[in-house]
C-alpha cells in the first residue's frame, strides 16, 4: 500500500541532507573532478573555472562533511600546501555522479554524443547503472518502486497539509 506522504515528516529527509552537502552546481563539479582524479586546488580551478573563493568554499564544505580530506604536500622550495582526497564517503557518491552524467548524456548531450564515457578499467566496457532490488529483480523503473516508511521515519506535524 503506498505511503501517504502527508503523514511522514520531511524534516530528516535523506535527499535533503545529501543536497545540503552536494546539491550546488560548483560542488558537484568539484566532486566530478575529484572522482576523475583531481587533488590540487589549481587542477580543480583549471577544470571547473569557478571563482577562487567559490572553489575554496566548496572544498571546505566537502571537507567539513567528510567527503574530502586535506592532505599536506610540499613542492621543493615552496610552502606547505594541501591537496584534497576523496574519503570512503566521497567515493560512495560515484553512482550518483554517474547517474547524473548518464541522464545528461541521454537528455542534454550534443548531437555528436557524450563528451566522456566512464569505462571499466579492466575490460574497457562502458559502465552502466542498474536499479535493482536486493532480490536481484532488474531492471526497475519508477513504475516498479514505491516509498515506504523507514526506521527513521517521523510522523508529520499536525496542521494544514497542502494538496
Amino acid at each position: 500500500m503506498p505511503v501517504d506522504r502527508d503523514q511522514i515528516s520531511a524534516e530528516n529527509c535523506s535527499v535533503k541532507r545529501a543536497l545540503d552537502i552536494v546539491g550546488e552546481k560548483w560542488t558537484l563539479l568539484v566532486l566530478r573532478e575529484a572522482l576523475y582524479g583531481a587533488r590540487r586546488f589549481e587542477r580543480f580551478q583549471s577544470r571547473i573555472g569557478c571563482p577562487r573563493q567559490v572553489l575554496t568554499d566548496r572544498l571546505n564544505t566537502l571537507v567539513a562533511a567528510g567527503v574530502l580530506r586535506k592532505a599536506p604536500y610540499q613542492e621543493p622550495g615552496q610552502r606547505e600546501r594541501h591537496e584534497y582526497r576523496l574519503t570512503d564517503k566521497g567515493r560512495d557518491l560515484l553512482p550518483a555522479v554517474i547517474a547524473l552524467m548518464h541522464w545528461g548524456d541521454k537528455w542534454e548531450a550534443d548531437a555528436a554524443g557524450p563528451p566522456v564515457e566512464v569505462v571499466h578499467r579492466e575490460c574497457g566496457h562502458p559502465v552502466e547503472l542498474v536499479l535493482q532490488c536486493r532480490d536481484d529483480h532488474t531492471p526497475l523503473t519508477a513504475h516498479d518502486t514505491e516509498p515506504r516508511p523507514g526506521p527513521g521515519a517521523r510522523p508529520a506535524k499536525t496542521g494544514k497539509t497542502r494538496r
